[in-house]
C-alpha cells in the first residue's frame, strides 16, 4: 500500500538556509571542474601552438573545442545556480527583517496593553481635585506664614509725623535732665579730699593720704 499510494515523509522540510548551503555547494563542485576543464584547454593550446598543420592538429583542436564546449555549459550552470543562491539569499534576508518586524510588533502590542492598563487606573479627576487641595493648603500656609510673622510692636497705622514729634520730645528731655545735673553740682566729698563722706566714721591719718595722693 505504500509503494502504490506513497507514506507520509518524516524528513524535517528544507529552509532556506540549507537550500543556499546546498546550492553553494553544488557551485563548488562545477568550479573544481571549470578548474580542471582550464588546465585541460591550456594543454590543448599549448600542444596546438607547437604542431604543424594536418591532420593530427585538426584532430586535437576538435578534442579542444569539445572541451570549451564543455567548459561554457558548466560556466552556464554555475551562473545559474549562483543566481538562485543569491535570489533565495534576499528571500532570507527579507525573511528575518519580517521576523525582526514581527517581533517589533508584538512588542509594540504588549507594551501599549500594559500602559492601558497602567493608565486606565488613574482617575484625572482626583488628581485635579488632588492638585487643588494642594493650591489650597498652600494658601492656608502663606496665610499662616503671614500671620505669625505680623509685628506686634509698631501698629501699622501709626503716623510718622507723630512718631518724629515724640522723638524731639525725647531729645528735648534729655537735655534737660543733663541741665538740672550740672545745676546741682558736684558734690562735697568729691571736691575736698581732706573731708571725707560723712559716713565714715574716722578720719584718713595725714601721713597716709600723702602716701595715696604719692
Amino acid at each position: 500500500m505504500n509503494r502504490l499510494f506513497g507514506a507520509k515523509s518524516t524528513a524535517p522540510k528544507p529552509t532556506l538556509n540549507s537550500a543556499i548551503s546546498n546550492v553553494d555547494t553544488h557551485v563548488a563542485s562545477l568550479d573544481v571542474k571549470l578548474s580542471a576543464l582550464n588546465a585541460e584547454l591550456t594543454t590543448y593550446q599549448t600542444k596546438l601552438s607547437k604542431m604543424r598543420d594536418g591532420p593530427g592538429k585538426n584532430a586535437l583542436k576538435q578534442k579542444a573545442l569539445k572541451v570549451l564546449q564543455r567548459r561554457k555549459a558548466v560556466e552556464t550552470q554555475r551562473d545559474q545556480l549562483q543566481q538562485q543562491s543569491w535570489n533565495m539569499e534576499q528571500a532570507s534576508m527579507m525573511q528575518d527583517n519580517l521576523k525582526n518586524v514581527m517581533t517589533t510588533v508584538d512588542a509594540m502590542k504588549t507594551t501599549n496593553k500594559s500602559l492601558k492598563q497602567q493608565y486606565g487606573k488613574i482617575n484625572i479627576d482626583k488628581i485635579e481635585k488632588m492638585q487643588d487641595e494642594m493650591q489650597d493648603l498652600m494658601e492656608v500656609g502663606n496665610e499662616i506664614q503671614e500671620s505669625i510673622s505680623r509685628s506686634y510692636d509698631v501698629p501699622e497705622d501709626v503716623d510718622e509725623a507723630e512718631l518724629e514729634a515724640e522723638l524731639e520730645a525725647l531729645g528735648e528731655e534729655a537735655e534737660l535732665e543733663g541741665l538740672g545735673a550740672d545745676a546741682q553740682g558736684t558734690p562735697a566729698y568729691l571736691m575736698d579730699e581732706a573731708h571725707p563722706p560723712e559716713f565714715v566714721d574716722e578720719p584718713p591719718e595725714k601721713d597716709k593720704l600723702q602716701q595715696a595722693a604719692g
